[in-house]
């Protein structure tokens, strides 16, 4: 097997873009990092591939942003963290939407890596099976946002989804739900498995039992929030209190819901993860706020910082989320 970019830096300890930095004399680099690398590519006898070394010599000023899903006003607000950072420092940043598309996601990095761009923020739209090392192998850097790669020594920017999504069911616990469902995501997304972890630990500190029939699987759209609602309301014992894993599903159940009659917060006390506009929907909504514009521009000074050389450990950065309390978890009191 061939030897690539990531085992020299492995063996020297410093990032493939200072692998890269150092292969293409860029000065930047340190001269201890600089001999390291050059130890290490002696001991493995790494050979540069010289298309890859012309496409890093002429990187550009551009920065790509790959999102999962443009409609998502998560991302909205994210992207525009990413823009006010990129400009204030001379960097422009084209847009890409993955479209929760594996396929898609990796035509993006290809043209990330034809386009010579400096580097790649990333929302992936797998947990696993991302194809990085289409930019990386080329000393391209790259930062995940929202969700993290399994098996990928990169740089993410992230809130701690377990932890807030527990604050939520913490609240519809405190409230006096005890049959509370969850409308969750993907199963390969990293953010709907936290999410779904810190419901259940909520319950289980509560000495309540997590029920499978409980937890309905959606797919991060409105569509799949439609269809988990209709799973929920068919239940032989519907729930009291009901936690939607982001925005967009909750779009859908509640359209679903409201046609079925049901009456919040009177029937069913509701809690949800991100924000959206609301605007029209009475009682207003119980929700876990991410700070998804800082997500944005941390995550682009971490991205800048490697590619103008600096070489670190691998970072993930953890950014709190806040539970906005409002009338959806307020039970009326009995007349």
């Amino acid at each position: 097997m061939a030897v690539t970019i990531r085992d020299v830096a492995a063996l020297a300890g410093v990032s493939p873009a200072t692998v890269s930095r150092v292969l293409n004399a860029d000065d930047r680099v340190a001269p201890e990092l600089r001999e390291r690398v050059r130890t290490a590519v002696a001991k493995l006898g790494y050979r540069p591939n010289s298309q890859a070394r012309s496409l890093r010599t002429r990187a550009t000023k551009v920065l790509g942003l790959i999102i999962a899903d443009i409609q998502n006003p998560f991302f909205t607000a994210l992207a525009r963290g990413v823009e006010d950072a990129a400009s204030e420092r001379d960097y422009s940043v084209v847009l890409a939407n993955s479209d929760e598309s594996l396929d898609k996601e990796l035509r993006y990095l290809e043209v990330a890596a034809a386009e010579r761009m400096a580097g790649v923020i990333l929302s992936p739209s797998s947990t696993g099976a991302s194809r990085i090392e289409t930019l990386t192998d080329r000393g391209i850097p790259v930062v995940t946002i929202d969700r993290r790669l399994r098996r990928a020594e990169v740089d993410s920017v992230t809130v701690n989804n377990q932890k807030a999504a527990k604050e939520a069911v913490d609240h519809l616990l405190a409230a006096g739900c005890r049959r509370i469902a969850m409308i969750t995501g993907p199963a390969d997304a990293s953010t709907a498995t936290s999410r779904l972890s810190g419901y259940r630990a909520a319950l289980r500190e509560a000495d309540l039992e997590p029920d499978p029939a409980l937890e309905v699987r959606g797919d991060y759209r409105v569509e799949g929030g439609r269809a988990a609602a209709r799973t929920l309301l068919d239940l032989p014992e519907r729930p009291d209190g009901l936690f939607v894993g982001n925005n967009l599903m909750m779009v859908g159940a509640l359209d679903t819901l409201r046609r079925a009659g049901v009456d919040f917060p009177t029937d069913l006390l509701l809690a949800g993860f991100d924000e959206m506009s609301w605007a029209g929907f009475a009682p207003p909504i119980t929700l876990v706020e991410q700070p998804s514009y800082d997500i944005g521009r941390r995550a682009t000074e971490l991205l800048l910082r490697r590619v103008n050389g600096e070489d670190f450990p691998t970072q993930r950065i953890v950014l709190p989320a806040r539970l906005r309390i409002r009338e959806s978890t307020h039970r009326p009191a009995l007349a």
